[in-house]
């Protein structure tokens, strides 16, 4: 199984190490590694730190932080042999920084797939600088490359602020899922993304998290991937992943992050019943419509 990656983009000031540190202490047993251009970049909280070798950092928790320079592939080449290997790789980009540009750079290694492209931004601040003449290039394509676009600080503007915001974001950025969070509190679950072979439950918010709502289900039948992938990109949902069978009985993992999905050919054995994990931010899951395009798709049987 390749070794899903999250990069993290944002301008300077925006929270990017502030949420780095909040996710390395809800990492929940998940061994992540984190890459960064330089150590001086990303404050790592001292307490979470275990020891330090070289351009290496050992984390509480089994976590790690890596630097990388100027040389993302060769340290990525160098990650994929440590033992045991990362469950999710962070990489946290420079203020400057394209996170699409790096997402291409995944291209060129098997052992490493893109799971999504979040971006974070100052809710008080992103308005101004999205229309400065100097930075708004850089915040607009940085926009344009996420998945998932993260208010951060909204604890700090105005909700007249807040809202204009967002309307201009969901306007221009149609491609990308938007959040609110405050001092950088995103829960893991929005930022790793989800295992389709959890566990059926619900929940909401807890205190080290931002509210959420997360569905798991089973289903038989074999659907139309394709049609589902699309379906699913439509609904009200930042994440999702599942393992379905098409029509020729083949199986698929499936997975949504904003509004991208991809579908892949599973690597591992699976065995029935299909399974789906749907998370969402703010509101609840709306159940219904997740069971009607499924049906609509061709699946039976349906179970939460």
């Amino acid at each position: 199984m390749r070794v899903p990656v999250t990069i993290l983009g944002g301008y300077l000031g925006a929270g990017k190490t502030t949420l780095v540190n909040h996710l390395l202490r809800h990492a929940d047993g998940r061994r992540i590694a984190v890459m960064v251009n330089d150590f001086g970049t990303l404050a790592i909280d001292v307490d979470l730190i275990a020891a330090q070798d070289g351009n290496v950092l050992s984390l509480a928790g089994g976590c790690v932080c890596c630097s990388f320079g100027d040389d993302l592939v060769g340290a990525l080449i160098d990650l994929a042999k440590r033992e045991p290997q990362p469950d999710h790789v962070l990489i946290e980009t420079s203020g400057v920084a394209l996170p699409g540009a790096v997402a291409r750079s995944l291209t060129l290694l098997f052992s490493f797939s893109l799971d999504a492209i979040i971006v974070i931004a100052d809710a008080e601040t992103t308005a101004e600088r999205l229309a400065d003449p100097y930075l708004g290039d850089t915040l607009q394509r940085q926009f344009t490359d996420a998945d998932l676009i993260v208010l951060n600080k909204c604890d700090l503007a105005s909700a007249p602020t807040i809202s204009a915001l967002r309307e201009q974001i969901a306007a221009d950025y149609p491609s990308a899922r938007l959040l609110d969070t405050t001092r950088g509190v995103l829960s893991p679950e929005v930022a790793f993304g989800v295992e389709a072979h959890a566990t059926p439950r619900r929940f909401g918010a807890s205190h080290h998290t931002s509210a959420h709502d997360h569905m798991s289900l089973t289903f038989d039948g074999r659907i139309d991937t394709e049609a589902f992938a699309i379906g699913l990109a439509t609904l009200n949902l930042v994440r999702a992943k599942g393992f379905v069978q098409d029509h020729a009985g083949q199986w698929h993992v499936i997975q949504l992050a904003g509004r991208r999905t991809t579908i892949e050919a599973a690597t591992a054995n699976v065995s029935a019943p299909a399974r789906l994990v749907c998370i969402s931010h703010g509101h609840p899951v709306d159940r219904d419509a997740v069971a009607s395009l499924l049906n609509r798709c061709g699946a039976t049987g349906l179970s939460t």
